[in-house]
């Protein structure tokens, strides 16, 4: 582009993308971005509206995005700039199902990677957030109760992320070839993890704990641990909440060289680990199709040594609640159905519990604990 407009792409299914392209000012109060030199004073101005949020089919969360306007025309009589910025902006919204690290990383930290990379590889850009809630970085917010007077100006902006799918960078549709791995180095540097006030002289795994009535709970844990502990690891339960530090989250992963986990967000935490490191995904009757979509596949983008014990009928609570005969059980594909819907799913996410075959799971673990020593070995 070589003139100032404001353009949309409206083509993909889970994202819209608008730019403006040329010095604009934002209206906090009104969240309307235009531009400050305008040209077309004697034809009516183009107007773009957009919610900045990469889940555009949601029909459930979408109405609750707040609408951000971009326009070519003056956005006040004078158009004056309280605070320039030589820099652009990228405006996205942090509302939506914010608040659960998995839609944190999916609908947000990543999608803004990706923009961030197709648009402004390599050089410097302001966050604007729209719904903020309680985003905790240096941004612009956009709250309506909040909302300053001030009148920011940048040198162009984007509005809105691109998804490449669930925790998912494509490198080919980027300019400079990023992948999960560069993502996961962009958190190391961030953090700035020490390792070297972290070493052990066992394989350090990381237990992912769910706990209370949230469905696929580990109900013998505790016998899990201590067979972990007799395979040769050393075991660190970790039961993250909505109040866990990113860092302290980050600091403990990245000095592991495994985790394992019954499917579930917390899961997402394998963005911390070392390439290289052991992930074991314990997958649940009936989910083996989400845990590929959701884990597997980050998992092996991140080059990390993934495997999946896949729990049988004898050690999914469900037994106790079906027979043996009824789909749930013997079909969960067939049970689904091309009807899948918040019930059906409901089964195997919040009413199922699992409880290991002990000697079973160590069999699985044994390998597991091999690549873990062999990882430790050659990188501490």
């Amino acid at each position: 582009m070589t003139s100032s407009t404001v353009t949309c792409d409206r083509s993909h299914t889970n994202f819209d993308i608008c730019s403006i392209n040329g010095t604009c000012s934002l209206d906090q109060r009104t969240g309307t971005l235009a531009l400050v030199d305008s040209t077309s004073s004697t034809s009516a101005p183009s107007v773009e509206k957009i919610r900045p949020y990469p889940r555009k089919a949601d029909n459930l969360v979408m109405p609750r995005i707040k609408e951000v306007t971009l326009t070519s025309g003056p956005l006040g009589v004078t158009g004056s700039c309280d605070i320039t910025y030589d820099s652009p902006a990228i405006v996205f919204s942090a509302g939506g199902y914010t608040g659960s690290i998995y839609h944190d990383f999916i609908d947000g930290f990543i999608p803004l990677f990706i923009t961030a990379n197709f648009f402004y590889p390599d050089r410097d850009f302001i966050i604007v957030v729209v719904n903020p809630k309680e985003y905790k970085h240096k941004t612009i917010l956009l709250d309506n109760e909040n909302a300053s007077s001030i009148t920011h100006c940048f040198t162009s902006a984007v509005v809105g992320l691109i998804s490449h799918g669930p925790m998912t960078i494509d490198p080919t549709q980027l300019p400079n070839s990023k992948s999960l791995v560069d993502f996961h180095n962009l958190l190391d540097k961030a953090f700035n993890t020490n390792l070297s006030t972290f070493k052990t002289q066992k394989p350090r795994l990381i237990l992912v704990s769910r706990y209370g009535n949230v469905g696929r709970v580990i109900l013998n844990e505790e016998k899990i641990k201590e067979m972990l502990e007799n395979v040769g690891f050393e075991v660190i339960i970790f039961r993250p909440s909505k109040t866990t530090s990113l860092r302290d989250a980050y600091n403990l992963i990245k000095s592991s060289h495994g985790m394992v986990g019954v499917h579930g967000a917390a899961l997402t935490h394998l963005l911390f680990l070392r390439p290289g490191s052991v992930l074991v995904q314990i997958v649940p009757l009936g989910l083996g199709w989400v845990a590929k979509t959701c884990f597997e596949s980050p998992a092996r983008a991140m080059k990390l040594e993934y495997t999946e014990y896949r729990v049988n009928v004898e050690e999914s609570s469900l037994i106790e609640k079906y027979s043996k005969d009824d789909l749930v059980l013997k079909d969960p594909i067939a049970f689904r159905g091309v009807d899948w819907n918040a019930t059906k799913m409901n089964v195997y996410l919040k009413e199922q519990d699992v409880r290991l075959d002990v000697n079973r799971f160590r069999q699985h673990m044994n390998k597991s604990y091999e690549k873990a020593k062999s990882f430790m070995d050659i990188d501490g």
